[in-house]
Order: structure tokens, then C-alpha cells, then sequence
């Protein structure tokens, strides 16, 4: 049985993009890339085709996950969430206890996750450390250099 996963309506959207791109764009490309291969003589000896042939296997594989992951997507619906726990979708300011420094992240599904736009996955150990928790609670995370401790600020949602 398949995992579900849960995505926000852009990151939906940026999955069903990129699984019609796959379809409408590569997988055409792929084919033409083999008949190219083709002509170009002797089967047995055309490392060009094999190369091709190869990349539409993967292409095919990847196009094969991609259908079954959308699949089994589930939209989350936003108004329905709990804006007193961290929750996914949840915005949260928490403040490391250690050196007191604060950070804003996003919890997101983890195909979704983005450090660099502040986006963290809930499957991460912070992601997982904070989720129930409510404004005030220290999140107490085992990392693999030892234990964070983390104060939830706020929590909120966009």
C-alpha cells in the first residue's frame, strides 16, 4: 500500500506541472532520441542507443513514482487547521534556548521541504520535536549532535 502525502494547493500544482511536463515534453523526447539512435546504424554497437534507451527506462521509472505519489496526494485544507499546536502548515518562531537565537520556519509535507525559504519538513527531527506543541512549550529534539531545546514563540498561519 502507498504512503499518503499531504500537499498544499501550490505544491500540488507544482507536482501535477511537473508530472504533465514528464508526459507532454520528455517522454516525446525520449522516443526521438532512440528512432535517432536507430538510424544511426548497427543496434549492437550503438552505445548512443543504449544511452537512450536507458534514459527513457529512468524516464519511464520516474514518470511511474511521480503518477502514483499524485495519486495518493491529499490537499490540505488550511481553514480547518488548529492555530493553537503545531500543526502542518503551522508558521512557527521558536527561540534555541542554547544561544537564544530565534527562527521563523514553515512545517511542510516533506516533498514540499526548503530550507533556503524557510520551509522544514515535519518528517525532519525539528519538524517532528515541534508538531503538538502549543505557544510557550519547549520542544526538546534529539539531533545527532545531542539535544536541542527549543521555546515555541508563536504560532500562526498565513
Amino acid at each position: 500500500m502507498s504512503k499518503v502525502s499531504y500537499y498544499t494547493a501550490e505544491g500540488l500544482k507544482k507536482l501535477k506541472d511537473e508530472l504533465e511536463h514528464l508526459k507532454s515534453v520528455m517522454r516525446p523526447k525520449a522516443s526521438q532520441d532512440i528512432a535517432d539512435a536507430r538510424d544511426k546504424g548497427d543496434l549492437s554497437e550503438n552505445a548512443e542507443y543504449d544511452a537512450a534507451k536507458e534514459a527513457q527506462g529512468l524516464l519511464e521509472m520516474r514518470i511511474a513514482k511521480l503518477e502514483e505519489v499524485y495519486a495518493n496526494a491529499r490537499l490540505i485544507d488550511e481553514s480547518q487547521l488548529d492555530v493553537s499546536k503545531v500543526l502542518v502548515l503551522s508558521n512557527v518562531k521558536i527561540k534555541n534556548q542554547s544561544n537564544g537565537m530565534e527562527m521563523k520556519y514553515t512545517l511542510v509535507a516533506e516533498s514540499e521541504a526548503d530550507l533556503k525559504t524557510g520551509k522544514i519538513s515535519v518528517t525532519s527531527p525539528i519538524g517532528k520535536g515541534l508538531l503538538g506543541k502549543s505557544v510557550g512549550e519547549v520542544a526538546e529534539i534529539t539531533v545527532p549532535n545531542g539535544v536541542l531545546k527549543f521555546e515555541i514563540l508563536e504560532i500562526s498561519r498565513d
